[in-house]
This record gives C-alpha cells, sequence and structure tokens, in this order.
C-alpha cells in the first residue's frame, strides 16, 4: 500500500530534529560542569591519545606544565497535511506562480527571499534521494508557500568517498532536477567536514574513506587539542599547503571537487544553482571545532578549548614565535586557558582581571591563531571565485553565532573557536573584509535568538552580536545573509528575524537588508498545521520587505486565507494517497 503523504512528509526524518546543524552553529542550553586545567608539556609529544578517552584517563595521559604561562595578576502530533499543498488544483497554483515568480538577478528586489535547510540526509549512501515521493510533494509544498528555494548539503564524504578524484553526483543530480522542476532556487554546500558529532546530526556521513585512512596513518592530519585529543570533522588547516592527502594537499581537494561539480552541475549554474557555499570547518563553519559535543567532550555554555596543537599548526606557531622575537612562545598555545566546560573566571587566560587574553603573550598568539583561520578562508575563497567565476552563482561562508559569555571582556568561547573578538577589538572586520576581498556573502546564524531569553549568568548576548555582525558587514560593505542556529517556530523567533533581517542598525543603514534568509530546517515538525500556518505568514513578511505598505496583520490575513482555501484540496489528494 501507497504511503498516505503525511507519513511521507513524516519520513523525511526519522526522529524530531530538535536541534541541527549540518553547516549551522549549534547553542543549546545546557549546564557546563567544571574540570581541573590538564597542562601541556611539548608539541613533539607523540599526541596518539585516543579520542574515545576522557575524564581521570584524559588526565593520566596529560603532559606536565610548562611555559608559557599567562602572567599571574591576582584572584507527536502527525505532520499537517497542509504541507502538502503543492498538491492543489492547477488554477490555485498559477497564482502562486505569479504572485512569487522568479525575478531577474540584476533587479534590486526588496523583501529578504527565504530558503529552506534539506534534511541532513537528503542524498543516501547509496547515491539516491531519500525517500523521493515524499521530498517531492515536500518540495511542491515549499513552492506554494512562495520558498525562493533550498539549501543543500553536497557531501565530501559521499560523493568523493572511496578513491580520490572519482565523483558520484548521483543522488544531487537529481535532487537538482526536482528542485528544478519545481522552480525553486537552489544555496549548494560544499561540505567538506564529517556529518555526525554536533548537536542535531540525525546520520552520519564521515570525511572520504581514503581521506580517514591517511588520517589514521598521520593523526596530526586531525585538529587536535593540549590533551592530545584528535577531531576527525575536518582537516587541520596547518596542512592546507601540504600534499599530505594521497600527494594533493587539502585546499587541492576542495578546489577539485568544487571544479568537479561545476562541471558537472555547470548547466544549472546562475539559473537553479544562485549560491554556492563553501564549507572550511565544523558544521561547515569558518571555525576551528573548539566546542565538539560528541561524546559529551563539550556542554553549552562552556569556552570551549584552543585546537591548534598537531604538529603542523605547533610548526607554524614556531616559526612566527621566531619571528616576533619570543622564541619560546612557539613550543606550545596556552596551557592555563582551562579546560572545555570551564567558565571564563574559572581560568588564568580569560579571567577578565589581569588574564592572560590581555597580556603581549596573548595578543601574539591570539593574533597568529585568528589569522591562520583568516588564511585558510582566503585560501579556499580564492580557489572558489576562479572555479566558479561568471557562472552566474554567488559564493558565501558561514560564520558561527557564538554568543555564549559574550558579556564578558575575554569573549572566551569566540577566541577558542578563532574569532579574536574581545571587548577592546572587533574580530568580525577582519573576517567581512576578508570575504569582500572575494565577492563573497557573510552568513550568519543565531538570529532568531534574543537576550533575554538565554542564561543571563553565562552573559549570552546574540543580539548585541547579530548588531556587531551587522556593522562590520556594513563597514567592509559585504553582503550579510542569515539562519537561525535552533529550530523555532514560534511567533516571537519569526519577529526576532525579521526584525534582524531588516539591518536597521543606525542611521545610515538606508535601505539595506538581508539579502536571504535560510530556514532551518525542512522535518516533519514544519508541517505541523499551527507551525505551518505560522511559516507561509513569515515568508510572506519576509518577502514584503521592511518598507512594504501593507501593514503585518493584512500580511497575516492573506496568510491565512491562503492556507484556508488550500486545505481541501490538500487533504482530498492525501486521501487519495491512502488508496
Amino acid at each position: 500500500m501507497a504511503m498516505s503523504l503525511p507519513h511521507q512528509i513524516g519520513a523525511l526524518s526519522g526522529t524530531s530534529l530538535t536541534a541541527e546543524t549540518g553547516g549551522v552553529s549549534c547553542e543549546v542550553p545546557a549546564k557546563g560542569s567544571s574540570a581541573t586545567s590538564a597542562m601541556w608539556r611539548t608539541p613533539m609529544t607523540n599526541l596518539k591519545v585516543s579520542v574515545q578517552k576522557t575524564g581521570a584517563e584524559i588526565d593520566r595521559v596529560s603532559p606536565s606544565p610548562s611555559p608559557p604561562m599567562s602572567p599571574m595578576m591576582g584572584g507527536g502530533m502527525r505532520p499537517d497535511l497542509l504541507a502538502c499543498q503543492a498538491l492543489m488544483e492547477a488554477q490555485v497554483d498559477e497564482v502562486v506562480e505569479r504572485e512569487y515568480k522568479v525575478k531577474n538577478s540584476s533587479e534590486k528586489e526588496k523583501g529578504v527571499p527565504v530558503f529552506v535547510m534539506m534534511p541532513l540526509d537528503s542524498v543516501k549512501m547509496d547515491h539516491h534521494v531519500n525517500r523521493k515521493k515524499a521530498m517531492n510533494a515536500s518540495l511542491q509544498a515549499l513552492k506554494s508557500a512562495g520558498v525562493e528555494g533550498i539549501m543543500m548539503d553536497v557531501w565530501w564524504g559521499l560523493v568523493e568517498r572511496d578513491a580520490p578524484g572519482e565523483y558520484n553526483w548521483g543522488g544531487y543530480a537529481e535532487l537538482m532536477e526536482m528542485a528544478k522542476k519545481h522552480g525553486l532556487k537552489v544555496q549548494a554546500v560544499m561540505s567538506f567536514h564529517q556529518c555526525g558529532g554536533n548537536v542535531g546530526d540525525s546520520c552520519t556521513i564521515p570525511l572520504p574513506r581514503w581521506v580517514v585512512e591517511e588520517m589514521e596513518k598521520d593523526p596530526d592530519l586531525a585538529y587536535t587539542d593540549q590533551w592530545g585529543r584528535r577531531n576527525f570533522e575536518y582537516v587541520s588547516l596547518g596542512c592546507d599547503t601540504l600534499p599530505v592527502l594521497k600527494g594533493r594537499t587539502p585546499v587541492q581537494c576542495y578546489s577539485d571537487f568544487m571544479r568537479g561539480f561545476r562541471d558537472r552541475f555547470e548547466n544549472l549554474l546562475g539559473d537553479t544553482i544562485v549560491e554556492i557555499q563553501v564549507g572550511m570547518g565544523p558544521a561547515g563553519e569558518l571555525r576551528y571545532p573548539s566546542y565538539p559535543e560528541k561524546d559529551g567532550i563539550w556542554k553549552f555554555p562552556g569556552i570551549g578549548a584552543f585546537q591548534c596543537y598537531d604538529k603542523y599548526m605547533i610548526s607554524s606557531l614556531q616559526g612566527a614565535a621566531k619571528a616576533f622575537g619570543k622564541p619560546e612562545w612557539g613550543h606550545t598555545g596556552p596551557t592555563d586557558a582551562g579546560q572545555y566546560n570551564n567558565w571564563p573566571e574559572d581560568t588564568n587566560f580569560f579571567k577578565k582581571e589581569g588574564g592572560g587574553w590581555d597580556s603581549q603573550y596573548g595578543e601574539f598568539f591570539l593574533t597568529w591563531y585568528s589569522e591562520m583561520l583568516l588564511n585558510h578562508g582566503e585560501r579556499i575563497l580564492q580557489s572558489a571565485k576562479a572555479i566558479f567565476e561568471d557562472k552566474g552563482v554567488k559564493i558565501s561562508v558561514k560564520i558561527a553565532g557564538i554568543h555564549w559569555h559574550y558579556g564578558t571582556r575575554s569573549h572566551a568561547p569566540e577566541l577558542t573557536a578563532g574569532y579574536y573578538n574581545t571587548r577592546n577589538r572587533d574580530g568580525y572586520l577582519p573576517i567581512a573584509q576578508m570575504l569582500a576581498r572575494h565577492g563573497a556573502v557573510f552568513n550568519f546564524t543565531c538570529v532568531e535568538m534574543r537576550d533575554h531569553e538565554q542564561p543571563q549568568d553565562a552573559q549570552c548576548a546574540p543580539e548585541k552580536l547579530v548588531r556587531q555582525v551587522a556593522l562590520a558587514t556594513q563597514e567592509a560593505q559585504v553582503p550579510l545573509a542569515g539562519e537561525n542556529a535552533l529550530p523555532r517556530y514560534d511567533d516571537y523567533a519569526h519577529e526576532q528575524i525579521l526584525q534582524a533581517s531588516s539591518l536597521n542598525i543606525n542611521d545610515q543603514s538606508g535601505d539595506r537588508e538581508m539579502c536571504a534568509f535560510t530556514y532551518l530546517r525542512m522535518n516533519p515538525d514544519l508541517f505541523h498545521p499551527d507551525n505551518w500556518r505560522r511559516f507561509v505568514a513569515f515568508v510572506k513578511k519576509m518577502k514584503e520587505g521592511k518598507d512594504a505598505n501593507k501593514c503585518r496583520e493584512q500580511v497575516e490575513r492573506e496568510a491565512e486565507h491562503f492556507v484556508h482555501i488550500t486545505q481541501p484540496l490538500v487533504q482530498e489528494a492525501a486521501v487519495a494517497l491512502m488508496h
């Protein structure tokens, strides 16, 4: 018997995705736990410590303390039948198509187009679209609601899984054609990271087998913390330019992959495929894997840990310290920066009074650490720009919305992630300027969050963070796009997104708005009757723009009417599918 349409949509994910990533910053409230700080001895020590080792086991293998130390200066409902609106009669489809017709990309458009993230496992490991019938119906529903397009992860570990240079685009070719058929645009994410290990990761897609083999032979290809714990989510940027992957550098592998994508989908570039988001780290974000949730290593709102202890990163640090005239600073990173779940004041390095972050050594180390990340982004963007030049697509990069402990002086979680942003220094302007040099879009998360909703003791300030980023992108004259960090279907989140996307930050904002917003994520919860009704109204409001003539109440009435008139048709189609 054929599955009913609600069951098809429900089948898009096996469980409710309460907090997902797939190229998304993850902030999930949980109580952090304090731990005593372990120390590091020498960068050349054998770091082959199993990633599974935790707690006391890690403490036993931690090397003894050594400099540099920071200066010591004191103290279930079923899915909504309305989700299948794309099955409605032709005349309703035509009205919707006229209302949300694709505009010429060269025109100045008002409002903010809304994209929707696809499930992480939209393409299966056998290179076919997952639950194709349900996917088809859901794409039709999104189109009928006025959604501009979809965002999909194109997984390196799936396409180039078995051998270097052998690409299988099968499932993606099928999915791209489905999007084209429904008139949906596509934001394609070049996902060079592992799926699995971050909050909301509902499936596991490791890096390509041959890459994992090389990392097993040389564990220093993986990001490493000061206790020798390895992270296999993304190849360490310390070896970006070294031929460590079967004779190719990691950046060459990323470039070849993007070139293969361009050649395979050239006929869709600029028409169906309108954006290439280039993955540059864990969860597809330009950052270090400083707050890994796998095996409970990190819990919100811990400060995280620096990830610069593989031999390639240490080699770079040694060179930088020597050039700075302080060779003794090149043997290791800070040894007094606490552990993953500490708070800033638990550590000597991040504490507000006399902390190492505010010393000469701290400035040297944090400058080097953040510039390594910027250089990583620069290398990949330079390649991406050349590959997709004149193809009619935008290039974008995702930056994590690390809003916890934002109200402190040191901004510890941002520092461990590679964003040199403190009370005294703007860490997002250099990122925006780097993106501007390559004509790339600055894609930022946590747009849906409000300050008062977050744990106040952790001094979370997502609204202030979004404002800082908006000002940085305005100064650098780089387009800003947004995403919600966690699934939210309530009016409060929608209103916060509408407010943030309008970019009303100062008198110079003018008619500037976010260039796009990507909604996390297409799943059964989105198609719940109440959630779907609110989502349809939200999309209409976003498309109206901040200077719309229509009042919000009128837009909501129109959305309510749209949902109402299609319901009988959708229910009738769904019943027919049950037989």
